[in-house]
Parts: C-alpha cells; sequence; structure tokens
C-alpha cells in the first residue's frame, strides 16, 4: 500500500518537473529512482560491515579546491547538498577533505533506518546536530570552524520556508541556510553525490554561491533561498533518476492555491 502511494507520488513529481516527457518514460524515471533508492540502503549496510578506507577509496572528489577556497577565507563553511546519489556517504566523504564536519539532522521515519544512518554518521566522525533547536549548536560549531551540512530539497511548513521556484512551480523551501549565511556571512558551498556507471561514488563540490546584497535581510534570505534551490534543481536534472522523486516535495502550497 505505502510503496504504491510512493509510486504514485513520484510519477506526480515527475509530471509537473518534466510535463514534455512521455508517460512512459517518466514511467521508466520513476522505476530507475526506486531501483537507485534500493540500492542505496543496500550500500549503506555494506558500508558499515567494511573499514572505511575501503568505502572512501571508491569515493572521488571533484572541485574541492572550491571548498578549500572557502575555508581558507572564512575559516568555516555552509554545505548545501539534497537527497540526489548515495546522500549519505558524504559523510564518511568529508574525512577526505580534512576539514571537521557537523550536519544538521531529524530522525527518519523508519526507526531501523534512522538507526542505521546515525551508525555510519557517527562512525565516519560526523557530529550530529539535531534539527528541533538546531540554531544553537550549529552557530558554536560554526565558531569553532566547522563546516555544516544542511539537506535542503525537502517541503518546508509554511512557517518554515519561503516559496520559491523549483522545476517551474514554487515550492515551500527552507530557509535556513540563506538564514545562517546571511546573519554569519558564511559562504554556501553546493556539494552533490553521484553515483557513477562503475559503481563508485563522485562527490561534487562547486564554488561557494555569492551572497546577495539585497536591501534588507529577508530580501537577501530568499534571494539566497532561491539560488539555492535553484543549484539543488540543476544537480538533479543531470541525473534524475538518482534524486528521491517519492517525497512530497510541493505539498505545501502559497496561500489561495489548492493543493494539487
Amino acid at each position: 500500500m505505502a510503496l504504491g502511494r510512493r509510486r504514485r507520488l513520484a510519477l506526480d513529481n515527475l509530471a509537473r518537473a518534466y510535463p514534455a516527457l512521455p508517460l512512459r518514460a517518466r514511467a521508466r524515471l520513476a522505476r530507475h529512482a526506486s531501483q537507485h533508492l534500493g540500492m542505496t540502503l543496500i550500500e549503506l549496510a555494506r558500508v558499515l560491515a567494511r573499514p572505511l578506507d575501503v568505502t572512501l577509496a571508491r569515493i572521488r572528489l571533484e572541485g574541492v579546491e572550491h571548498l578549500r577556497a572557502a575555508m581558507a577565507a572564512h575559516g568555516r563553511a555552509l554545505l548545501l547538498t539534497a537527497h540526489l546519489g548515495n546522500w549519505e556517504l558524504l559523510a564518511a566523504a568529508h574525512r577526505l577533505t580534512g576539514f571537521p564536519l557537523s550536519i544538521v539532522v531529524r530522525p527518519l521515519d523508519a526507526p531501523w533506518l534512522d538507526a542505521l544512518a546515525e551508525k555510519l554518521r557517527r562512525s565516519a566522525g560526523v557530529e550530529l546536530i539535531a534539527k528541533r533547536g538546531a540554531l544553537r549548536p550549529v552557530l558554536e560549531a560554526l565558531r569553532r570552524g566547522r563546516m555544516i551540512g544542511i539537506l535542503m530539497d525537502q517541503n518546508a511548513a509554511r512557517r518554515e520556508g519561503v516559496f520559491v521556484d523549483f522545476f517551474g512551480r514554487p515550492a515551500s523551501t527552507s530557509r535556513s541556510i540563506a538564514l545562517l549565511a546571511v546573519r554569519t556571512r558564511t559562504p554556501v558551498v553546493p556539494v552533490f553525490a553521484r553515483r557513477d556507471a562503475d559503481g563508485r561514488h563522485r562527490v561534487v563540490i562547486h564554488p561557494a554561491l555569492p551572497l546577495p546584497e539585497a536591501n534588507g535581510a529577508e530580501a537577501a534570505v530568499v534571494e539566497l533561498t532561491a539560488q539555492c534551490t535553484s543549484v539543488i534543481e540543476r544537480a538533479i536534472r543531470e541525473a534524475p533518476e538518482q534524486w528521491l522523486w517519492s517525497h512530497d516535495r510541493w505539498r505545501t502550497r502559497p496561500p489561495g492555491e489548492a493543493r494539487a
């Protein structure tokens, strides 16, 4: 029952994102995305059964110079990422950068999967910060010169988000990373995982996003949130079969607009 609902949701999301794509092609893309998610879960179990060095040997870093430049200039960084590729391997991959990492997390819906993910993150030496009440520990981690990893591709409640364009449709998006960046003048560095055809993984690090010079902090937060979402969309379009299409990304609608 749950799997059927998730498949329907994935097909609905793909219809919104790729309306010109034939139904058969969207169904194939949804199937590949489901297979990718299954492989991700299998890989997490394998990672925990092997020495960390074995996992790191199967990860390639691209663009690490962008992260080094941000850390050299500011001594800290906000890492923008998404549920793309095997995103959980980003916790292990930080060991290849030489910089300490904290990540903001919320409990996963499945307790067994939440326990598995937490074990993986802690085994990689990552500091975990609970999403609820995260502001103070995140600011403290930034003061200690750490990188802060934040997933920013999921639906946000109206009180927590702003509506920005995502695949041509307004999507309620967390303003947290933009708010932190604007208030602390910390660079936002986009980082995405990608599974390659040979079964190995790439971690692609992009240049830091320019902090907006908009009039007023709130306008700057909205502008930067839109930038972050645009970067995520471009990364998804490069490997759409590796994104989590079964998430209800457009659930929260703008005032006056009925939910689809």
